[in-house]
């Protein structure tokens, strides 16, 4: 298949195509979708660019429920409205859910076997590798933030101090660190 040109930004071109592209979207992210929704979403379809990425992410990660499913249906919405919204939410749950019924039958067979609990452990490991990397693989869409490549690593790592090392409830630190973000760039876009 061809690929646009690296500079062609595209859109979805029907219900359908949302429906489909989250649905291969859903089935390809275990262990963690972020990974996969990048590469799907920027990289493949470009439906937007990295620095979209970033930022509607950002927003779908502050969001109450999974930051995926915050994204498909703020795309979607973007689109085509409610009835993109509802189709790329159907394409994101539908064919996972029943993957998802279909082998927890099986795991409840299976749960004790260490095969199976070592296969888990090593997914996990999988899931975390896929984090970072595309947490570097983002990190250049940093460098057009209004705030400043430095200080977005700064946010960064206080917020990592606060919620892996303190131990702070998440909520209170996406509202805190969150809230003087905003204001910071509200103040730098402003002037």
């Amino acid at each position: 298949m061809q690929h646009p040109p690296a500079t062609q930004q595209t859109q979805p071109q029907s219900l359908t195509d949302l429906f489909v592209s989250f649905t291969v979207l859903a089935l390809q992210g275990f262990g963690g979708v972020l990974a996969v929704a990048q590469r799907e979403l920027v990289e493949r379809k470009r439906w937007m660019t990295n620095e979209e990425f970033v930022e509607e992410w950002a927003v779908a990660q502050i969001m109450p429920g999974p930051n995926i499913i915050n994204l498909c249906i703020m795309i979607g919405g973007r689109h085509f409205g409610l009835r993109g919204a509802l189709a790329a939410l159907s394409g994101m749950l539908l064919v996972p859910m029943l993957i998802v019924l279909l082998l927890a039958l099986v795991y409840a067979q299976f749960a004790t076997h260490p095969g199976v609990i070592g296969a888990l452990r090593g997914m996990g490991a999988v899931a975390a590798g896929l984090i970072v990397a595309t947490g570097l693989k983002l990190f250049p869409a940093l460098k057009k933030s209004a705030l400043g490549l430095g200080t977005c690593i700064g946010f960064g790592v206080l917020c990592f101090v606060a919620v892996a090392l303190l131990r702070w409830p998440l909520a209170y630190v996406l509202l805190g660190l969150g809230s003087i973000a905003c204001i910071m760039t509200y103040r730098r876009l402003a002037s």
